[in-house]
């Protein structure tokens, strides 16, 4: 099946090579998939976006007309395509629903504990031949109270760690998981509970119209002072502009993203040259407490093998007119 890949990373090329194997005509593209770069996957059955893709109304219309019937995610979100858009347009859409719940759980742990233990700060002292250790103190994290957000794949993952480091643990899903209450002892709580009494707060649910700014002024004024505040999840879930004014108050005291509510046209790409446009992202950077990836949770070998497998059997399914299980209704 010919198909035109959009965003394609340097860092995914060879697992998607690998694993295709011949299978499909794959064009690699690095544009992104706009308005304007739609065109190109002319001549292609299917189209295979990322995560900065848009996949609005509009562009699907577009593809939909230069012959375009597939879509293959390679990722498990999907807030970034016009659902009904594709059912109107008769379109089939899959995604990768689960690549590996660890890469992102032991990179938000890997956030908590840098941010903590203020190891970037101390890296660049010493760097500098400082090995002063003054303003550095970190805390335990046994016994502290840990509140997550979604409890799905990642978040149990998640959840498995913290009670490792002996954390009190408080979470919150639609969904109890009789699994992690009678595992790890966890709490299922509401959103205002954890404000309140948690030290550490990490968001994994997924971006839809009732989580958008889940975590907003109301939500950040009923915290603890000095809160830590994790998102590896979707930038979305942050009314950014609130947790700037919580990091200026010190009620928020430490902040980790992998995710930004802008990050489209932003994250993934080298600015490194260029004037920084956003000033909510740059206001962010100022703040020695604040430490942002630029969504790389995912990129583990484990992960990329796994999205690039699940990606082209989608397309094989696409091809033979099977069901994946991976189709988005």
């Amino acid at each position: 099946m010919k198909t035109t890949v959009f965003s394609t990373h340097k860092f995914e090329e060879p697992y998607l090579v690998k694993a295709n194997d011949g299978k499909h005509q794959l064009k690699l593209l690095e544009s992104r998939l706009t308005q304007e770069t739609a065109i190109l996957a002319t001549g292609s059955e299917a189209v295979s976006l990322f995560t900065g893709d848009d996949a609005s109304a509009h562009i699907l219309e577009k593809l939909s007309a230069i012959g375009v019937k597939y879509i293959a995610l390679r990722s498990a979100g999907f807030n970034h395509v016009d659902l009904e858009k594709v059912a109107e347009m008769n379109m089939k859409v899959a995604r990768v629903p689960a690549y590996s719940p660890y890469a992102i759980a032991e990179h938000t742990l890997a956030l908590i504990l840098a941010l903590n233990r203020k190891i970037i700060k101390a890296h660049n002292r010493v760097r500098d031949q400082n090995f002063s250790l003054n303003g550095l103190t970190g805390f335990d994290l046994n016994g502290k109270t840990v509140g997550v957000i979604g409890t799905g794949k990642i978040g149990a993952v998640l959840v498995k760690i913290l009670h490792g480091f002996g954390c009190n643990i408080l979470v919150h899903d639609i969904v109890e998981d009789e699994n992690l209450i009678n595992l790890y002892g966890v709490r299922y709580t509401d959103c205002e509970t954890i404000c309140k009494q948690s030290d550490i707060i990490s968001l994994h649910v997924p971006l839809t119209a009732s989580t958008k700014h889940l975590i907003d002024a109301k939500h950040i004024s009923l915290m603890k002072q000095g809160v830590m505040l994790i998102n590896t999840s979707r930038g979305g879930l942050v009314d950014t502009k609130a947790v700037i004014e919580g990091l200026k108050s010190k009620k928020i005291g430490y902040f980790g993203i992998d995710v930004y509510e802008e990050e489209e046209g932003l994250f993934f790409e080298d600015h490194s040259e260029d004037i920084l446009q956003d000033d909510v992202i740059a206001r962010l950077m100022t703040f020695n407490n604040v430490l942002i990836t630029s969504h790389q949770a995912f990129l583990t070998e484990t992960a990329l093998t796994n999205i690039a497998e699940t990606t082209i059997y989608n397309l094989d399914c696409f091809e033979k007119g099977k069901v994946s299980g991976n189709e988005i209704p």
